[in-house]
């Protein structure tokens, strides 16, 4: 499982100390079928626990994610600064999705190179089952 972070969310979670090892949690969890919302369409929501503090009151994310191939974090909020996404951010996500879950291992390198995306480093962890 390749886990990977747009250049939104690299800035989104440095700003808020998500670190890659809790973003690892969260993709192992839906590997497992934990997932806190399934958008449909390869959208899911995962909550994440803020440093030190439970879920609830943590981060929610977007992930684009192919089970046992690929997760893309692409978007996160915080809980308390907003309820959810909106149906049109969701069908926007979609279509996301639809591409960004297609590209070869050639695009994926591309968009590394340029910056657009971001690998999470998997520190010898076994990420799918």
């Amino acid at each position: 499982m390749r886990i990977f972070k747009n250049a939104w969310f690299v800035r989104f979670a440095r700003a808020q100390k998500i670190s890659d090892d809790t973003l690892r949690e969260a993709i192992m969890r839906a590997e497992r079928g934990q997932v806190d919302a399934d958008m449909g369409g390869g959208v899911l929501k995962q909550r994440l626990a803020r440093p030190g503090q439970g879920k609830s009151k943590g981060y929610r994310t977007i992930i684009l994610f192919l089970k046992g191939c690929r997760a893309f974090f692409v978007y996160g909020f915080a809980k308390n600064e907003r309820d959810n996404i909106h149906k049109d951010e969701e069908a926007q996500f979609k279509k996301m999705a639809k591409h960004v879950l297609r590209l070869s291992e050639a695009q994926l390198n591309i968009l590394i190179a340029t910056g657009h995306i971001e690998e999470v480093e998997s520190n010898d962890k076994k990420i799918s089952k």
